[in-house]
Protein backbone atom coordinates (compact mmCIF):
# COMPACT_ATOMS: atom_id res chain seq x y z
CA UNK A 1 0.00 0.00 0.00
CA UNK A 2 2.81 2.42 0.91
CA UNK A 3 4.61 1.71 -2.36
CA UNK A 4 1.42 2.32 -4.35
CA UNK A 5 0.86 5.60 -2.51
CA UNK A 6 4.41 6.76 -3.25
CA UNK A 7 4.04 5.93 -6.93
CA UNK A 8 0.73 7.83 -7.07
CA UNK A 9 2.30 10.87 -5.36
CA UNK A 10 5.19 10.73 -7.84
CA UNK A 11 2.88 10.83 -10.83
CA UNK A 12 0.78 13.60 -9.29
CA UNK A 13 3.93 15.66 -8.78
CA UNK A 14 4.99 15.03 -12.38
CA UNK A 15 1.58 16.17 -13.61
CA UNK A 16 1.73 19.29 -11.42
CA UNK A 17 5.21 20.11 -12.69
CA UNK A 18 4.16 19.64 -16.31
CA UNK A 19 1.20 21.94 -15.79
CA UNK A 20 3.44 24.78 -14.56
CA UNK A 21 6.29 24.99 -17.06
CA UNK A 22 6.66 28.73 -16.66
CA UNK A 23 8.44 31.18 -14.40
CA UNK A 24 6.66 33.01 -11.61
CA UNK A 25 7.71 36.54 -10.66
CA UNK A 26 6.94 37.14 -6.98
CA UNK A 27 8.49 40.61 -6.73
CA UNK A 28 5.21 42.54 -6.46
CA UNK A 29 3.48 41.80 -3.17
CA UNK A 30 1.44 43.76 -0.66
CA UNK A 31 4.09 43.29 2.04
CA UNK A 32 7.14 44.15 -0.08
CA UNK A 33 5.43 47.27 -1.41
CA UNK A 34 4.43 48.23 2.13
CA UNK A 35 8.08 47.98 3.23
CA UNK A 36 9.04 50.48 0.53
CA UNK A 37 6.17 52.91 1.05
CA UNK A 38 6.07 53.01 4.85
CA UNK A 39 9.39 54.89 4.90
CA UNK A 40 7.77 57.87 3.19
CA UNK A 41 4.25 57.28 4.52
CA UNK A 42 4.71 56.06 8.13
CA UNK A 43 0.97 56.36 8.86
CA UNK A 44 -0.15 53.66 6.42
CA UNK A 45 -1.50 50.27 7.52
CA UNK A 46 -2.54 47.08 5.79
CA UNK A 47 -6.34 46.89 6.21
CA UNK A 48 -7.88 44.10 8.22
CA UNK A 49 -11.07 42.79 6.66
CA UNK A 50 -13.58 41.16 8.96
CA UNK A 51 -15.61 38.17 7.82
CA UNK A 52 -19.09 39.19 6.70
CA UNK A 53 -21.86 36.62 7.30
CA UNK A 54 -23.64 37.80 4.14
CA UNK A 55 -20.64 37.10 1.90
CA UNK A 56 -19.96 33.57 0.69
CA UNK A 57 -16.31 32.94 -0.22
CA UNK A 58 -15.13 30.37 -2.77
CA UNK A 59 -11.47 29.94 -3.68
CA UNK A 60 -9.69 28.54 -6.73
CA UNK A 61 -12.79 28.00 -8.85
CA UNK A 62 -11.68 26.61 -12.23
CA UNK A 63 -12.94 28.66 -15.17
CA UNK A 64 -10.74 27.36 -17.97
CA UNK A 65 -8.25 24.61 -18.75
CA UNK A 66 -6.06 25.06 -21.79
CA UNK A 67 -3.40 22.46 -22.64
CA UNK A 68 -2.92 21.38 -19.01
CA UNK A 69 -2.97 25.00 -17.77
CA UNK A 70 -5.78 25.44 -15.27
CA UNK A 71 -7.00 28.98 -14.59
CA UNK A 72 -8.94 29.94 -11.46
CA UNK A 73 -10.76 32.76 -9.75
CA UNK A 74 -11.82 33.53 -6.18
CA UNK A 75 -15.46 34.50 -5.63
CA UNK A 76 -17.00 36.73 -2.96
CA UNK A 77 -20.77 36.62 -3.27
CA UNK A 78 -23.32 38.61 -1.31
CA UNK A 79 -26.07 36.12 -0.53
CA UNK A 80 -28.84 38.53 0.48
CA UNK A 81 -30.16 38.69 -3.10
CA UNK A 82 -30.31 36.14 -5.91
CA UNK A 83 -29.07 38.64 -8.49
CA UNK A 84 -26.24 41.07 -7.81
CA UNK A 85 -24.23 43.27 -10.10
CA UNK A 86 -20.87 41.55 -10.62
CA UNK A 87 -17.39 43.06 -10.31
CA UNK A 88 -14.49 41.40 -12.13
CA UNK A 89 -11.21 42.15 -10.32
CA UNK A 90 -7.82 42.24 -12.10
CA UNK A 91 -4.60 42.47 -10.11
CA UNK A 92 -1.59 44.55 -11.06
CA UNK A 93 2.14 43.84 -11.19
CA UNK A 94 3.41 45.20 -14.51
CA UNK A 95 1.71 42.39 -16.49
CA UNK A 96 4.49 40.19 -15.07
CA UNK A 97 4.02 39.78 -11.31
CA UNK A 98 1.22 39.80 -8.73
CA UNK A 99 -1.60 37.29 -8.29
CA UNK A 100 -5.34 37.05 -7.71
CA UNK A 101 -4.91 36.85 -3.92
CA UNK A 102 -3.99 40.55 -3.90
CA UNK A 103 -7.56 41.48 -4.83
CA UNK A 104 -9.30 39.37 -2.19
CA UNK A 105 -9.66 42.14 0.38
CA UNK A 106 -11.09 44.51 -2.22
CA UNK A 107 -13.49 41.79 -3.34
CA UNK A 108 -14.68 41.12 0.21
CA UNK A 109 -15.38 44.77 0.91
CA UNK A 110 -17.23 45.45 -2.33
CA UNK A 111 -19.23 42.22 -1.95
CA UNK A 112 -20.33 43.32 1.52
CA UNK A 113 -22.02 46.27 -0.19
CA UNK A 114 -24.31 44.04 -2.26
CA UNK A 115 -22.16 42.70 -5.10
CA UNK A 116 -20.71 39.46 -6.43
CA UNK A 117 -16.95 39.89 -6.87
CA UNK A 118 -14.43 37.72 -8.70
CA UNK A 119 -10.65 37.96 -8.45
CA UNK A 120 -9.27 36.50 -11.67
CA UNK A 121 -6.09 34.54 -12.30
CA UNK A 122 -4.72 35.25 -15.78
CA UNK A 123 -1.52 34.38 -17.61
CA UNK A 124 1.29 36.86 -17.04
CA UNK A 125 4.04 37.93 -19.43
CA UNK A 126 6.61 35.34 -18.31
CA UNK A 127 4.13 32.70 -19.43
CA UNK A 128 2.25 34.32 -22.30
CA UNK A 129 2.38 37.65 -24.12
CA UNK A 130 -0.36 40.14 -24.94
CA UNK A 131 -3.25 39.69 -25.57
CA UNK A 132 -3.46 36.30 -23.82
CA UNK A 133 -4.09 37.68 -20.31
CA UNK A 134 -6.83 39.97 -21.61
CA UNK A 135 -8.51 37.04 -23.39
CA UNK A 136 -8.21 34.95 -20.21
CA UNK A 137 -10.19 37.54 -18.24
CA UNK A 138 -12.81 37.78 -20.99
CA UNK A 139 -13.19 33.99 -20.85
CA UNK A 140 -13.66 34.24 -17.08
CA UNK A 141 -16.46 36.76 -17.66
CA UNK A 142 -18.20 34.34 -20.03
CA UNK A 143 -17.84 31.53 -17.50
CA UNK A 144 -19.26 33.66 -14.68
CA UNK A 145 -22.23 34.67 -16.81
CA UNK A 146 -22.77 31.03 -17.69
CA UNK A 147 -22.89 30.18 -13.98
CA UNK A 148 -24.82 33.28 -12.95
CA UNK A 149 -27.31 31.49 -10.72
CA UNK A 150 -24.52 29.80 -8.76
CA UNK A 151 -22.82 33.13 -8.06
CA UNK A 152 -25.93 35.36 -7.69
CA UNK A 153 -25.01 37.40 -10.76
CA UNK A 154 -27.13 39.68 -12.92
CA UNK A 155 -25.58 39.06 -16.35
CA UNK A 156 -26.65 42.52 -17.55
CA UNK A 157 -24.74 44.31 -14.79
CA UNK A 158 -21.04 43.47 -15.08
CA UNK A 159 -18.25 45.83 -14.07
CA UNK A 160 -14.53 45.28 -14.53
CA UNK A 161 -12.09 46.78 -12.02
CA UNK A 162 -8.31 46.64 -12.24
CA UNK A 163 -5.34 48.17 -10.45
CA UNK A 164 -2.17 49.42 -12.16
CA UNK A 165 -1.50 47.10 -15.12
CA UNK A 166 -4.79 45.46 -14.13
CA UNK A 167 -6.41 48.88 -14.54
CA UNK A 168 -4.95 49.15 -18.03
CA UNK A 169 -6.40 45.71 -18.79
CA UNK A 170 -9.79 46.59 -17.28
CA UNK A 171 -10.05 49.68 -19.46
CA UNK A 172 -9.02 47.69 -22.54
CA UNK A 173 -11.54 44.95 -21.78
CA UNK A 174 -14.32 47.49 -21.31
CA UNK A 175 -13.54 49.38 -24.51
CA UNK A 176 -13.32 46.23 -26.66
CA UNK A 177 -16.74 44.72 -26.08
CA UNK A 178 -17.48 42.35 -29.01
CA UNK A 179 -14.08 43.02 -30.63
CA UNK A 180 -12.96 39.71 -32.21
CA UNK A 181 -9.29 40.66 -31.78
CA UNK A 182 -9.68 39.98 -28.05
CA UNK A 183 -12.03 37.00 -28.13
CA UNK A 184 -11.25 33.29 -27.80
CA UNK A 185 -13.28 31.56 -30.50
CA UNK A 186 -12.46 28.19 -28.93
CA UNK A 187 -14.04 29.02 -25.56
CA UNK A 188 -17.50 27.48 -25.58
CA UNK A 189 -20.15 29.78 -24.12
CA UNK A 190 -23.47 31.21 -25.24
CA UNK A 191 -22.60 34.41 -23.34
CA UNK A 192 -20.48 37.33 -24.47
CA UNK A 193 -17.63 38.92 -22.53
CA UNK A 194 -19.38 42.30 -22.65
CA UNK A 195 -19.06 44.49 -19.55
CA UNK A 196 -21.25 47.41 -18.53
CA UNK A 197 -18.89 49.57 -16.46
CA UNK A 198 -15.14 50.17 -16.08
CA UNK A 199 -13.16 51.09 -12.96
CA UNK A 200 -9.55 51.90 -13.76
CA UNK A 201 -7.38 52.29 -10.66
CA UNK A 202 -4.16 54.03 -11.75
CA UNK A 203 -3.77 52.19 -15.05
CA UNK A 204 -2.53 53.86 -18.23
CA UNK A 205 -4.99 54.38 -21.09
CA UNK A 206 -2.42 54.88 -23.85
CA UNK A 207 0.99 53.26 -24.19
CA UNK A 208 2.35 55.65 -26.82
CA UNK A 209 1.33 59.10 -25.65
CA UNK A 210 2.98 62.41 -24.65
CA UNK A 211 2.09 61.67 -21.01
CA UNK A 212 3.22 58.05 -21.10
CA UNK A 213 6.61 56.70 -20.04
CA UNK A 214 5.97 52.98 -20.42
CA UNK A 215 9.15 51.06 -21.07
CA UNK A 216 10.64 47.59 -20.59
CA UNK A 217 7.71 46.07 -18.64
CA UNK A 218 5.22 47.05 -21.34
CA UNK A 219 7.56 46.04 -24.15
CA UNK A 220 8.07 42.61 -22.59
CA UNK A 221 4.33 42.04 -22.34
CA UNK A 222 3.53 43.52 -25.75
CA UNK A 223 6.22 41.47 -27.50
CA UNK A 224 8.59 44.27 -28.47
CA UNK A 225 9.30 47.97 -28.34
CA UNK A 226 6.95 50.56 -29.81
CA UNK A 227 9.12 51.05 -32.91
CA UNK A 228 9.21 47.29 -33.47
CA UNK A 229 5.52 46.43 -33.12
CA UNK A 230 3.61 49.74 -33.13
CA UNK A 231 0.29 48.00 -33.80
CA UNK A 232 0.42 46.15 -30.48
CA UNK A 233 1.19 49.36 -28.60
CA UNK A 234 -1.74 51.03 -30.34
CA UNK A 235 -4.27 48.20 -30.04
CA UNK A 236 -3.42 47.49 -26.39
CA UNK A 237 -4.37 51.08 -25.50
CA UNK A 238 -7.94 51.61 -24.31
CA UNK A 239 -7.88 55.13 -25.76
CA UNK A 240 -7.61 53.62 -29.25
CA UNK A 241 -10.97 51.86 -28.84
CA UNK A 242 -12.91 54.47 -26.88
CA UNK A 243 -16.06 55.50 -28.74
CA UNK A 244 -19.84 55.84 -28.45
CA UNK A 245 -20.10 52.21 -27.30
CA UNK A 246 -17.80 52.54 -24.29
CA UNK A 247 -19.56 51.93 -20.95
CA UNK A 248 -19.40 54.38 -18.00
CA UNK A 249 -15.93 54.76 -16.48
CA UNK A 250 -14.54 55.58 -13.06
CA UNK A 251 -10.88 56.61 -12.87
CA UNK A 252 -9.31 56.40 -9.40
CA UNK A 253 -5.91 58.04 -9.60
CA UNK A 254 -2.75 58.45 -7.57
CA UNK A 255 -0.85 61.73 -7.51
CA UNK A 256 1.68 60.38 -10.06
CA UNK A 257 0.87 61.77 -13.55
CA UNK A 258 2.43 59.03 -15.69
CA UNK A 259 -0.18 56.49 -14.58
CA UNK A 260 -2.92 58.66 -16.06
CA UNK A 261 -1.55 58.73 -19.60
CA UNK A 262 -4.42 59.12 -22.06
CA UNK A 263 -7.07 59.66 -19.38
CA UNK A 264 -8.00 63.24 -20.25
CA UNK A 265 -8.24 62.38 -23.95
CA UNK A 266 -10.49 59.45 -23.08
CA UNK A 267 -12.71 61.62 -20.87
CA UNK A 268 -13.08 64.06 -23.75
CA UNK A 269 -14.37 61.30 -26.04
CA UNK A 270 -16.72 60.07 -23.33
CA UNK A 271 -18.06 63.58 -22.81
CA UNK A 272 -18.61 64.05 -26.55
CA UNK A 273 -20.69 60.87 -26.57
CA UNK A 274 -22.55 61.76 -23.34
CA UNK A 275 -21.13 58.73 -21.50
CA UNK A 276 -20.87 59.09 -17.74
CA UNK A 277 -17.39 59.21 -16.22
CA UNK A 278 -15.75 60.26 -12.97
CA UNK A 279 -12.17 61.14 -12.09
CA UNK A 280 -11.23 60.74 -8.44
CA UNK A 281 -7.65 61.67 -7.55
CA UNK A 282 -6.30 60.80 -4.11
CA UNK A 283 -4.01 63.65 -3.11
CA UNK A 284 -0.38 62.94 -2.16
CA UNK A 285 -0.82 59.23 -2.78
CA UNK A 286 1.74 56.83 -4.28
CA UNK A 287 1.11 54.16 -6.86
CA UNK A 288 -0.29 51.00 -5.17
CA UNK A 289 -2.24 53.24 -2.76
CA UNK A 290 -5.25 50.88 -2.92
CA UNK A 291 -3.50 48.27 -0.79
CA UNK A 292 -3.25 50.47 2.32
CA UNK A 293 -5.35 52.52 4.67
CA UNK A 294 -6.32 55.32 4.69
CA UNK A 295 -6.41 55.11 0.86
CA UNK A 296 -8.03 51.67 0.77
CA UNK A 297 -11.18 53.04 2.43
CA UNK A 298 -11.28 55.91 -0.09
CA UNK A 299 -10.89 53.47 -2.98
CA UNK A 300 -13.78 51.32 -1.75
CA UNK A 301 -15.95 54.38 -1.13
CA UNK A 302 -15.39 55.81 -4.63
CA UNK A 303 -15.95 52.37 -6.16
CA UNK A 304 -19.18 51.46 -4.39
CA UNK A 305 -20.65 54.92 -4.90
CA UNK A 306 -19.96 54.68 -8.65
CA UNK A 307 -21.31 51.12 -8.89
CA UNK A 308 -24.46 52.07 -6.98
CA UNK A 309 -25.02 54.98 -9.36
CA UNK A 310 -24.62 52.83 -12.48
CA UNK A 311 -26.34 49.63 -11.35
CA UNK A 312 -28.77 50.35 -8.52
Amino acid sequence: MRKTTLILLFFLNVIAAQSQQYQIDTSYTIKSTFTKLVKKYPFITIPEIKTNPNVKESFDVVYNQDQNRVLHFDAFVNTKKKKNPAVILIHGGGWRSGNKNQMQFIGKEIAANGYSCFSIEYRLSLEAKYPTGVIDVKNAIKFIKGNASKFNVDVNKIAVLGCSSGGQMAALIGTTNNNPLFEDAGFKSKFSSKVDAIIDVDGVLAFKHPESSEGDMAAFWLGGKSNEIPENWKNASALTHTDQNTPPVLFICSSIPRFHAGRDDMVKILDENKIYSEVQTIADSPHSFWFYDPWFKQTISYTTRFLDKIFK
